[in-house]
């Protein structure tokens, strides 16, 4: 598929839940492409002024991020997941592209069973939402390289799962404007298998020496 150019670029507004390393970098780059994005939720709102100003964006309380969305990222600590959510209300109707790994608080184990997923537990405690799991396969490190070289054939390939296929036609719009193909990967079952693997990549990434340097390899595999 060759990449979309800009006048293809369907303009979305976008809520970003969560300014940390996921929700600033993947706001900056849909700033980019021309998407009306809004950053909220965070402890500092400074910070949130300071994205919103660095890429000509906005920011607001989660209910302003919420209104009228076309697509709302969330991108929060597993442990700040029901707040945020108590904020955000029922979401009935509105897609959600979630990038959450279900970690506790020392980010060393995942904290759902092997029989449910992060993903799946999501869609419970809203379950008017339109529930969509990605981003959580790839470390943020790569989305500026990958944005920078998104002309490029071939593209890394981005996992996309979630039970409605509505919700995952915005979602794989919103990878492809990253520079990622997206992968169909199934339903929201999925996550069950993906949330361990994106769990190593995390560690990875973050937590052995040397690791930046390895996870930059995953945005360079083809198929």
């Amino acid at each position: 598929m060759p990449p979309r150019t800009s006048a293809q670029v369907r303009q979305m507004k976008i809520g970003i839940l969560g300014s940390g390393l996921m929700g600033a970098k993947l706001g900056r780059l849909w700033a980019a492409c021309g998407h009306d994005v809004t950053f909220a939720y965070s402890r500092s709102p400074a910070k949130l002024e300071r994205l919103a100003r660095d890429c000509d964006a906005a920011h607001g309380t989660v209910a302003e991020a919420v209104a009228d969305a076309d697509a709302l990222l969330l991108a929060v600590h597993w442990s700040r997941i029901d707040d945020v959510l108590h904020q955000a209300g029922d979401l009935a109707g509105t897609v959600v592209l979630n990038c959450c790994v279900p970690l506790d608080d020392s980010n060393t184990d995942i904290v759902v069973g092997m029989t449910t997923s992060g993903a799946e537990q999501l869609a419970r405690k809203r379950p008017k939402a339109r529930w969509v799991s990605c981003f959580n396969t790839s470390p943020s490190e790569s989305f500026a390289g990958v944005f920078a070289r998104k002309a490029e054939e071939p593209r890394p390939h981005l996992l996309v799962y979630g039970d409605d296929a509505g919700a995952k036609k915005i979602a794989g719009e919103l990878v492809l404007d990253i520079g990622f193909e997206p992968l169909e990967a199934g339903g929201l079952r999925t996550a069950r298998f993906v949330e361990p693997f994106a769990m190593v990549t995390a560690e990875l990434a973050y937590g052995q020496p040397g690791g930046p340097a390895l996870t930059y390899r995953f945005d360079k595999l083809r198929t």
